[in-house]
Formats: structure tokens, C-alpha cells, sequence
């Protein structure tokens, strides 16, 4: 027995499989592994690379011929087509130790699970870097390891500011500490966790999202880190606040109709008692005091009008209108007043608008308010300088978008979230009921459109109005 065959069964009790081959590739001996595997395909004098891959036999030839030039060990991943079938393998040469030596060991590591492994590990890191659903995984003591895109467009940071930070970052602190223990001691038991969170993203904006935290789990059972995704729930959040908005218009609209019964008809009485007292006396002062009475009458009857035209459906036709003539013609009456004398109107009007089917004189009494509350706007900023007044349209999808922007001094969030409110207003006492946009709201919802405001203090205002083309 020669002294490589003596040495090579030393090997038999390895796992891997074994091969001396000669400086051809032509196997010499295998060890049990080998053997085992082989038993049905394995001929004698047959060569070690007829059963690599077709596609890598080329690059295995070429490490074959280094290790036999350089005498230095050389690896390959690969695939053997064993049993009719192929098996994933890591190849290494390696020469014998006599340099003199002709012969060659093979070590073939069977590493099939290892591929599988990496195939899933990839598979889930595609899904996960291509999900919509912002996800992180983070280790045993909260900090993260892993975000994916969704997470960092989401949060407005950058990967490398997230990873290795608690989430804590973005988090709002709305949420009380006894939320927080309550997740912690769920997930810590190996148990999944579902919960509404509100965060920041870096901007400081709210992030809403529906949270689902899953314990990762290792073959011994033991929890290794969390894996959470999030689901954004910033829609669902802004159509509960639309929702709960036009339930409330609705039942103040309710409210408004009786308002308007039960103090109308008194109120006509008094206007004609006054009137009637106004015939009867030539006392001056009585005179004076009676036209105040009947301005306040006159202010009191136009409110109650404006109740009634948002609480009853009109008796008004609806006749196909140009949109663009009815916003010229409102742009023309407000740029009379005296207070538009020093602002600059812009329109930009696109000609592919449809007719809609609308009430124009509705449709003009909304773009007049916006119009006039943005004059009023702009007078009361104290430093002036190019103020302008912007006006477009244009037909997105199947909406006419209508849009009014002002460099006035801006509102406030905490005003913003109530312009459509009946009876508020910024303005100042006596200069303004607070029902205009509160009728607008109406008359725009009336036909099936939808009303938006943005804002920011310093930087002007800007009204979004959408109607459907296809009206019913």
C-alpha cells in the first residue's frame, strides 16, 4: 500500500467527500463518503470533471491547473451531476504534499443546505427591500439592524442615522410608558405584538401606522431579535377625520335649518315694528337709534339666509357652466374693490376644461369668498411687497381642479383644522360672519366635489377646489 493510500484512509470517517485523482482529473481512490454517494454512478478510472457542471468546467480546469503550477490549494462553488440529479458543492484542490507527487486530493463539501439558506435569505431580502410596508428588524435590546427603503422614505431619515439607534428616534411620546412595558413584555415572551403608533418622521411630521412586531426565534427557541413592519395608516387617518367632519357639517347643517325657522319669523316681526317706528317719529335720536336696530337686523336676516342656503338642498337648476368665465367674472368683481387695488392677479386657465353641470351662481358665490377673504388677507399684513393673487384650473384624471393662492400672512394649524366651521373667523369683530366658507364647504360638497385649504404662517394660502367631471 503506498503512502498515499495509507494517509487517505484517514479520511474515510469525514463527512465531505474525498477524491485522489491523478494530474488528468482520472479518480484514484474515494473515501466512504465518496463511495456511498457514488456507489451507482462511480466506474473506475472515471473523471472527476465529467461530473461538474458543463458551465463551470472550464473555470474548474483552469483552478486545476493552478493548484497543480502553483502547488497551492484552490476552491470553487459548483454543482455535480450525481444520481441524475445535480448537488451543490464547494470544491477545493489540493496538492499533495510531495511535491513530486502526481496525485491530487479532492474535497467535495456537500453544501446544499448552506444554497437553500442563501436562496431563502435572499428571497426574504428582496421581498423586504421591495416591500411597501416600512420594516425593521432591530436585536434583543431594541436597536436596529435592519431598515428597508419603504422605512427610510417613510421616516425621512437615512440608513445610516437609523441603524444601531432605538426606534425611540422617530417616536411621537404621545404614547404613555405603560403602552410601551405592555409591547415589550408581549414580544419578550415570544409572543407577536400588534398595536396604532403614532411616530415623527425627521421632519417632525406624524407618521400613523398600524405596528406588528414578530419575536425572531432560533432552533433552540430562544428569541434573537424583532422583526416589525408597519402599515400605513395615514389615509384611513385622514378619512375618519373627513368622515367625522361631514357628519358634524351635517348635523349642524340640521341644526342651522331649525335656527333659521325659529328666529326668522320673530325677526321679521321686529324688522317691521321697526320699520313701522321709523314712520312714526321725527326725533332724531330715536331716528339714529332705530337705523343702528335695523343695521343689526339687516346683519342677523343675511346670516339666517346663509344658514338656510347651506341647510336645504336649492331649488336651482343644474345648467352646464364654463367653469373658466364664472372664475374671470369673480376675479372682475373682486379686483373692483378698493382693498385689490395694490394686488396683482394671476390666472392661468387651461382650455381642456369640460362644461360642468353646476349652479353658476353657487359656483361663483364659493370662488368670490375665497377670493375676498384672500384680499382681506393680504390688506392685513403689515409689510407689503408684490402680493399677489393666483388662479388656476386644470383637469386632472377625471376631476376639474380649481385652485386660488394668496401670499397673504397665512393661518395658523390650530385655525386650519376649523375654516369650514360655521361662525369662526380671523377677522375682526364686525368685519365678518364666519359662514362664508362654512356656505362654500356646502355648495362645493352639493355637487359631489371636495374643498381643501393649505397653509403655512408667513408663506399665504392656498384653496384647493376638485369636481367631478361625470357628475350625477
Amino acid at each position: 500500500m503506498s503512502n498515499y493510500q495509507f494517509d487517505f484512509n484517514l479520511f474515510d470517517n469525514f463527512p465531505d467527500m474525498y477524491f485522489v485523482v491523478d494530474c488528468s482529473g482520472k479518480i484514484i481512490k474515494t473515501n466512504k463518503s465518496a463511495e456511498t454517494l457514488l456507489a451507482s454512478e462511480l466506474k473506475k478510472e472515471d473523471n472527476f470533471f465529467d461530473m461538474i457542471e458543463l458551465c463551470d468546467r472550464s473555470h474548474t480546469d483552469k483552478l486545476f491547473a493552478e493548484t497543480k503550477s502553483s502547488n497551492l490549494s484552490k476552491s470553487i462553488n459548483t454543482r455535480l451531476f450525481i444520481n441524475r440529479k445535480y448537488l451543490d458543492v464547494n470544491v477545493t484542490f489540493v496538492p499533495f504534499l510531495n511535491s513530486q507527487s502526481d496525485r491530487y486530493i479532492i474535497v467535495a463539501r456537500d453544501i446544499s443546505e448552506e444554497k437553500q439558506k442563501e436562496i431563502e435569505l435572499t428571497r426574504f431580502f428582496n421581498i423586504a427591500e421591495n416591500s411597501v410596508n416600512p420594516i425593521q428588524i432591530t436585536d434583543l435590546n431594541g436597536r436596529m439592524i435592519y431598515v428597508n427603503r419603504a422605512f427610510i422614505n417613510a421616516s425621512g431619515y437615512t440608513k445610516e442615522e437609523l441603524l444601531g439607534k432605538n426606534p425611540r428616534i422617530f417616536g411621537s411620546g404621545k404614547l404613555p410608558t405603560s403602552f410601551w412595558d405592555k409591547m415589550w413584555a408581549t414580544i419578550s415572551s415570544g409572543k407577536v405584538w400588534v398595536g396604532e403608533v403614532e411616530n415623527r418622521k425627521k421632519n417632525g411630521e406624524p407618521f400613523y401606522t398600524q405596528l406588528l412586531i414578530s419575536p425572531i426565534i432560533d432552533k433552540e427557541n430562544n428569541v434573537t431579535g424583532y422583526f416589525a413592519i408597519h402599515r400605513d395608516l395615514s389615509e384611513k387617518r385622514t378619512f375618519e377625520r373627513q368622515l367625522i367632519h361631514s357628519q358634524k357639517m351635517e348635523s349642524i347643517g340640521t341644526l342651522a335649518a331649525g335656527i333659521a325657522h325659529e328666529v326668522g319669523n320673530p325677526l321679521a316681526s321686529i324688522s317691521a315694528l321697526v320699520q313701522v317706528a321709523q314712520r312714526s317719529t321725527k326725533e332724531p335720536l330715536v331716528i339714529e337709534k332705530l337705523s343702528l336696530v335695523k343695521n343689526q337686523i339687516t346683519r342677523i336676516s343675511k346670516i339666517i339666509r346663509d344658514l338656510v342656503d347651506f341647510s336645504r338642498p336649492s331649488n336651482y337648476e343644474l345648467k352646464f357652466t364654463d367653469i373658466n368665465k364664472v372664475l374671470i367674472e369673480a376675479m372682475e368683481i373682486t379686483k373692483v374693490g378698493t382693498k385689490a387695488k395694490d394686488i396683482t392677479f394671476e390666472a392661468e386657465l387651461s382650455e381642456m376644461l369640460p362644461n360642468l353641470p353646476l349652479i353658476a351662481d353657487q359656483i361663483q358665490q364659493v370662488f368670490l369668498n375665497i377670493l375676498l377673504n384672500a384680499v382681506d388677507a393680504i390688506s392685513e399684513k403689515k409689510v407689503k411687497n408684490k402680493e399677489k393673487i393666483s388662479i388656476k384650473s386644470s383637469v386632472e384624471n377625471d376631476f376639474v381642479i380649481i385652485t386660488f393662492s394668496d401670499t397673504g400672512p397665512g393661518i395658523s394649524d390650530d385655525n386650519l383644522n376649523k375654516i369650514f366651521e360655521p361662525f369662526f373667523t380671523t377677522k375682526k369683530e364686525g368685519k365678518g360672519t364666519g359662514l362664508g366658507l362654512w356656505v362654500s364647504y356646502g355648495i362645493v360638497k352639493s355637487f359631489q366635489g371636495e374643498i381643501k385649504v393649505s397653509s403655512k404662517l408667513g408663506k399665504g394660502t392656498t384653496f384647493t377646489i376638485k369636481l367631478p367631471i361625470h357628475n350625477q
